[in-house]
């Protein structure tokens, strides 16, 4: 399929906030695409998009829709990847997914790039891109792993709504608007929209991302947890998570703690050792206020790391603020890393 001009890639999703993000960064960026096919529901097909100076035009996704494509970047919900990538697959299409249909699949690679890349050549057709917290923060935790070993993460985030979709980015501005006017709240989406109840996010926090499992955390702190030791190759590795969405548009935060298996080290040293590493920008600066924030990433494509410091309790505990676009790194970026990856590599 793919040729001397490029290789054929699809977009299923191509109207959503993350397909929509990866169209911007194709765009941008250098792959060899020969042709590019924009494929999405049913309700969205029709709709125009224009890239690199050509209008394309949006088709319903089916499973002939990946003959001939070598590369298809899905983020169109879990229940789509189920039904299509294996049809895309049997078509000799490889999938880079974005949804939580495959993550812990035994067979399918769970990828950062900057963390565990050689694990794509192990591929049988499906690569799938991990949640956007955990990219975040396995990203930033990597190098420290691998310079001075980890033996715990507990990690809280801080999450935006457009973690939700466009509509919770919309329901923010509607309630943010009805707040300020004295006007009754409508809450019809979040924390989930198949939930039993809603609540208001402007001016709010609300401790639940996705729905509540039997053990009493929620599927996004289950999926951070389970991932975590997955794309670290550390499956013993104790790992709690607490998930929050705040009332921002883009960007996750992250306070994340460490035990660290090396003994004696001091801030500086983990600030060293991230002030090097793929992919990570230190900002660090308590003496003039510097560090990173989910309006200063937002449309970056690094991740971003402030506030270490040492435990006062604890010779090995560190905490570190972590800082990344969920829709950039945490979703389309990080999917079209995947695909450089297969295509330079000749991993297809």
């Amino acid at each position: 399929m793919g040729n001397n001009n490029g290789y054929n890639l699809a977009v299923v999703g191509a109207t959503g906030a993350v397909g929509q993000k990866i169209i911007q960064l194709l765009e941008k960026k250098d792959l060899p695409i020969n042709d590019l096919k924009l494929l999405s529901s049913e309700r969205s097909a029709g709709k125009k998009i224009v890239f690199k100076n050509r209008e394309i035009t949006v088709e319903a996704a089916e499973p002939d829709s990946f003959k001939d494509v070598d590369i298809a970047l899905f983020s169109a919900g879990g229940s789509i990847s189920k039904k299509l990538a294996p049809e895309a697959v049997k078509r000799g299409t490889v999938v880079v997914d974005n949804t939580s249909a495959y993550r812990m699949d035994e067979d399918v690679p769970l990828v950062v790039p900057e963390v565990n890349v050689d694990d794509i050549k192990k591929h049988n057709g499906i690569i799938a891109n991990p949640n956007c917290s955990t990219i975040q923060m396995v990203a930033a935790l990597k190098p420290l792993h691998e310079a001075y070993g980890l033996s715990r993460i507990i990690v809280s985030t801080y999450q935006a709504v457009s973690g939700a979709g466009n509509s919770a980015n919309e329901e923010l501005e509607n309630q943010t608007k009805q707040f300020l006017n004295n006007e009754e709240m409508k809450a019809e989406l979040l924390p989930v929209k198949g939930d039993k109840k809603h609540y208001p996010i402007a001016f709010n926090a609300l401790p639940q991302i996705d729905v509540f499992q039997e053990n009493g955390y929620t599927f996004e702190e289950m999926k951070m947890i389970n991932e975590s030791k997955k794309i670290l190759h550390l499956p013993e590795l104790p790992v709690s998570a607490t998930c929050v969405r705040l009332p921002f548009f883009q960007s996750h935060a992250e306070s994340v703690y460490v035990d660290v298996d090396k003994n004696g080290l001091s801030a500086s040293d983990l600030q060293d050792v991230l002030r090097k590493a793929e992919g990570i920008i230190l900002e660090d600066d308590p003496a003039n206020q510097v560090y990173p924030t989910p309006l200063s990433a937002m449309n970056k494509e690094e991740v971003f790391v402030g506030r270490i410091r040492k435990d006062l309790d604890h010779d090995n505990g560190f905490h570190l603020w972590i800082v990344s676009d969920n829709l950039i790194k945490g979703a389309a970026w990080n999917t079209i890393q995947i695909a450089e990856r297969l295509i330079d590599n000749k991993w297809l």
